[in-house]
């Protein structure tokens, strides 16, 4: 339920505290909050990384004109992954998998970095569920989401 932002540059908090307060943002602790979105808003410490890797390259995405560096569906895929593998979220899991279903992602690269995690295992049941909603398509069968 929140959208992480790693800042490349180090803005001073007051600054980020007045351009979040003019989208309606209010700080709370480490988070901000508005009170018509249902997620907030935290900024952790980079650098980017997705369980011990470092080395990410965000991407440009454009959507309705606007355009914003982010994860690529592959290493958006390998967060959730990772907070599968880590804490044994199974809505993480089912995240990843709706994200495997609806684009292209490198499967030998998720399965190079899960085997590096230490979590071959929880890859493979990722795969298993992707492979498992493909042939229920395939079936006529309805997709998550």
């Amino acid at each position: 339920m929140d959208a992480d932002f790693i800042l490349s540059g180090s803005p001073a908090l007051a600054d980020l505290n007045d351009a979040l307060n003019t989208l309606g943002f209010r700080r709370r602790g480490d988070r901000y909050v508005h009170p018509r979105v249902p997620f907030f808003v935290e900024f952790p410490r980079g650098p980017l990384g997705i369980g011990k890797d470092v080395q990410i390259r965000a991407v440009w995405r454009v959507r309705r004109g606007a355009k914003t560096l982010a994860l690529s569906a592959t290493d958006s895929c390998r967060d959730r992954l990772a907070a599968y593998y880590h804490w044994r979220d199974q809505q993480s899991l089912a995240a990843a998998v709706a994200i495997a279903l609806r684009n292209r992602v490198a499967l030998r690269k998720i399965r190079e970095w899960s085997q590096r995690e230490g979590h071959l295992e929880g890859y493979r049941a990722f795969l298993a569920e992707v492979e498992r909603l493909r042939r229920s398509r395939r079936r006529g069968g309805r997709s998550p989401g």
